[in-house]
């Protein structure tokens, strides 16, 4: 069974990185504690993170809780936005290209193709092979999933913005980082890449 960052793992890791990456002790005593709140509903998850790709968050909060009014209970449930016809979703703020991607998400739940309740038990490669099947749903979506769902203590975005700003700006690249160099600037934080990703995104917030 794959690992899930506890109290004692994110511990260890944090020891870890302090030890092997000096930039990344100054990040973390400046940070301070490291709390990675994991969403234990994964549709809900997946959801949310479709409904929020490429516009602001306020807008993102809006259309979800627009969509959360709109179904029985508030339960955003795959039976529960299955039910929903595209009028009542579009209605609500979804977009014509987004109403697929949840047409998408919600069959595959649906049908288990997508079997979300057995995810914890499969690899980092293979989740993200099997989430990249729905549409809408790429490699970074299933990253964030991997870090913020299943709670998977290596993951590595190397094309997230925010991770490739402060790789640039900590240790002094001139220009955002490629693949192979995040890659390259990572190799001490295995296993731990999530904790160190957690401390470089903190870090674009408090300057």
């Amino acid at each position: 069974m794959p690992q899930r960052l506890d109290a004692e793992l994110s511990l260890a890791g944090i020891t870890q990185l302090r030890k092997r990456d000096p930039t990344l002790a100054a990040v973390i005593d400046k940070v301070g504690p490291f709390r990675l709140k994991c969403e234990t509903n994964r549709y809900q998850s997946l959801l949310r993170a479709i409904i929020g790709q490429q516009i602001s968050s306020s807008a993102a909060r809006s259309i979800w809780g627009r969509i959360q009014d709109a179904v029985p209970s508030h339960r955003m449930t795959p039976e529960a936005i299955g039910a929903m016809s595209d009028e009542e979703l579009r209605a609500c703020g979804v977009s014509p290209q987004k109403l697929g991607y949840v047409r998408s998400l919600t069959e595959h739940v649906l049908d288990k193709s997508l079997p979300l309740h057995r995810l914890h038990r499969d690899s980092d490669d293979d989740v993200v092979e099997q989430l990249i099947q729905v549409k809408g749903i790429g490699v970074w979506t299933a990253q964030m999933f991997l870090m913020f769902s299943l709670g998977r203590p290596d993951v590595l975005p190397h094309g997230d913005l925010g991770i490739q700003s402060a790789i640039r700006n900590l240790y002094g690249l001139p220009e955002l980082p490629k693949r192979m160099e995040c890659e390259q600037i990572a190799e001490p934080w295995r296993p731990y890449a999530t904790i160190a990703c957690w401390y470089l995104w903190r870090s674009t917030e408090t300057g």
